[in-house]
């Protein structure tokens, strides 16, 4: 029988953007309170810059943590950095320079922990891969703040130690630099959409494609643990998604989808929570437990065509873009909460 549903390396990874996510806060936090510290105008609009693309990150870390599906808490370490930090910069025993040194450092330990999850999504699983994809643009645009805050301590630092102004040809090497560095990322950046404002539609869509790829993963392996590993996740993933479905999208869709649709969306769920719960108990190196997964791909892909061919057009039909995003926001916070609820009780 699956005996667990937890893999140590996915919650890892989900540790891990925890703590993404509690550093964003910080970085956000310490940009505000910079920016008011700070009279030079250059500087200050690059921070104002700076804290507008770190509030939107903060809602694509988000938004990566719900899609990836498994709940954690950020290390007690982490906090406790970020609690003294927050302190030393509230604070007047650190310089201006050393303030904004500190906060370069923890953009340094931002875009390594962002490297070392992409790094290691490639390890654990393609699914994952899909889930944290739109981390890649926090990733590469906390490269290029990492830059600009380079030339902002020069500044800093040859105004603290000699009272006069340092090269202003400094900035033109900075520039430079954070070309060059979306040269390497590409489009990943330039066409970057704002995860934090993605319609209903669009995170059903994430949803349905994470599913196809677990599904793929679980046909393809020959291992029962990693077979084992891939469908822990595949029911944590069905199970949050058809349970916020029921409690946020289906209530709100019912009056204009119709009863009788609306009632079939439900019907199909149960099946699949049924199906769910019987592989549960079943061993994942018995023959029978790939013959139903089979089964289970096949209701859940029917159900798929129905919500992308019908339902998610007639959201669109009759959802404002405003609507749709709102609605997205519910959803996320739905399958946020069942989430932390599905992991609390297998601890």
């Amino acid at each position: 029988m699956v005996s667990t549903l937890d893999d140590v390396k996915r919650a890892s990874i989900a540790t891990k953007l925890a703590n993404m996510k509690l550093v964003q806060e910080f970085l956000i936090e310490n940009e505000q309170a910079l920016s008011t510290q700070i009279s030079d105008q250059k500087i200050q609009e690059r921070l104002h810059k700076m804290l507008e693309d770190d509030r939107k990150n903060l809602g694509i870390l988000e938004t990566v943590i719900v899609q990836y599906g498994v709940s954690s808490e950020p290390t007690e370490n982490v906090a406790e950095e970020t609690e003294k930090l927050s302190d030393l910069m509230s604070g007047t025993k650190l310089s201006l320079y050393e303030k904004v040194f500190q906060h370069e450092l923890m953009k340094h330990q931002q875009v390594m922990s962002g490297l070392v999850v992409h790094k290691a999504a490639q390890k654990v699983g393609a699914d994952v891969e899909v889930a944290i994809t739109p981390l890649n643009t926090v990733n590469f645009e906390n490269r290029a703040h990492q830059e600009q805050l380079k030339g902002v301590l020069e500044v800093l630092g040859v105004r603290e130690l000699t009272g006069q102004e340092a090269d202003q040809g400094l900035w033109a090497r900075v520039q430079d630099a954070v070309a060059a560095i979306s040269g390497v990322a590409g489009s990943v950046v330039t066409q970057s959409s704002d995860m934090s404002d993605m319609k209903v539609q669009d995170i059903i869509r994430a949803d349905h494609t994470k599913a196809n790829v677990l599904f793929a993963e679980i046909e393809s392996s020959n291992s029962p643990q990693k077979t084992q590993e891939f469908f822990g996740q595949l029911y944590k993933d069905l199970t949050v998604h058809a349970e916020a479905e029921e409690q946020v999208v289906y209530p709100a869709v019912r009056p204009f989808y119709g009863e009788d649709h609306t009632q079939e969306l439900y019907s199909e769920q149960a099946e699949m929570k049924e199906m769910l719960d019987r592989l549960k108990g079943m061993d994942p190196a018995s023959p029978a437990f790939k013959d139903t997964v089979k089964l289970l791909k096949e209701a859940v892909l029917d159900h798929v065509r129905q919500e992308e061919s019908t339902m998610l057009p007639a959201i669109g039909k009759n959802f404002s873009d405003q609507e749709s995003q709102r609605l997205a926001t519910e959803f996320k916070s739905a399958k946020s909460r069942l989430q932390q609820e599905i992991s609390a009780s297998m601890n």
